[in-house]
């Protein structure tokens, strides 16, 4: 009986011994103020002062100012000569033709402040044999534009623009093979002075219009010589030098690189006065494409239409062809 009870008690142990060993025991044991000891670690350690020496380092000093203009000149030459021997069958006459370009322009952007101020000059000249000198281009531009940003895209202007021209302009007429030239243009006469404000929407880099919806101008003709070959007086009463006018006006500028190395650049600007009919609304359209050949050479596309009863009832236009070197600064 003894040895029976000793079987069943060995064999009960260590069935429970073996259910011990499968289980994992999920119950927390409070270890707190058990003085429970680790085994040191047999690795060996040091212990001691860290001694730290300051380091002088001296500041650096970047000597950077903040440029807020931006500035960009383009001069061009443009020479077209043409020669033939006397006997050139083809038929021909001689001619040699210089025009010039000088286009400055500068920038000035400051937080919501921007400033921008252009000037254009052109003059050209063509000579062909037994005839007078002749004008290709002449021209006297500048304009002053100051405005201050409201809203993403639009902007409250004012603006001063002077246009003008440099040399004297001639009609011309032949009468028994004989060329007569007659004074119709020269400096300041005319010459216009035009002060504008009111609100500009500029949507990205390249495209702008202005709305003057306070616009005055000043039309200047300073030698009244010109009065006896020149009906329309440029709108202004014969014999008088000063007029002038207040009116709506809108302003159009586009310049961006429409292909590679070539640039479109145009200006559209109407002249609404306030004080005549809707017919007398002046229209004038600047057209200019420009292509590079290469670092110097460029071939360049000029037009140029206007429309203004007190020059003339018709649409006039021009348009120069040419081909020549444009320096470029900066590059």
């Amino acid at each position: 009986m003894k040895i029976f009870y000793a079987s069943f008690l060995l064999v009960f142990v260590v069935s429970i011994n073996t259910l011990s060993a499968q289980e994992v025991d999920t119950i927390p044991i409070d270890t707190k103020g058990l003085d429970i000891k680790l085994k040191r670690s047999p690795l060996p350690s040091r212990t001691g002062v860290l001694i730290f020496k300051p380091v002088t380092l001296s500041p650096i000093v970047v000597d950077a100012k903040v440029n807020y203009w931006k500035t960009k000149t383009a001069i061009g030459i443009n020479v077209n000569q043409a020669t033939f021997s006397n006997n050139w069958k083809g038929g021909g006459v001689n001619s040699l033709a210089v025009g010039g370009l000088v286009n400055y322009k500068a920038e000035y952007s400051k937080e919501n402040y921007s400033y921008v101020s252009e000037v254009i000059l052109e003059y050209g000249k063509v000579k062909n044999k037994d005839q007078l000198q002749k004008k290709t281009r002449d021209r006297i531009f500048w304009d002053n534009k100051a405005a201050i940003q409201m809203s993403k895209n639009w902007y409250f202007f004012a603006s001063v623009n002077f246009e003008s021209q440099f040399d004297k302009g001639y009609k011309y007429t032949t009468t028994a093979g004989v060329e007569k030239a007659d004074l119709i243009s020269r400096f300041m006469a005319p010459g216009y002075l035009t002060e504008s404000m009111g609100f500009e929407y500029k949507p990205n880099k390249y495209f702008s219009t202005r709305i003057g919806t306070g616009t005055a101008r000043q039309t200047f003709v300073l030698d009244t010589a010109i009065y006896k070959n020149n009906n329309s007086n440029y709108g202004l009463e014969r014999g008088k030098k000063f007029k002038n006018e207040l009116a709506f006006q809108v302003v159009a500028n586009f310049e961006k690189e429409v292909f590679t190395n070539t640039v479109l650049k145009s200006r559209y600007q109407m002249f609404i006065p306030y004080d005549r009919p809707l017919a007398h609304i002046d229209h004038r359209l600047d057209l200019a494409i420009t292509s590079k050949l290469n670092r110097l050479m460029n071939v360049s596309l000029t037009c140029v239409g206007l429309f203004d009863k007190d020059n003339d009832t018709q649409i006039q236009a021009s348009q120069v062809l040419a081909l020549g070197v444009m320096f470029v600064f900066p590059r």
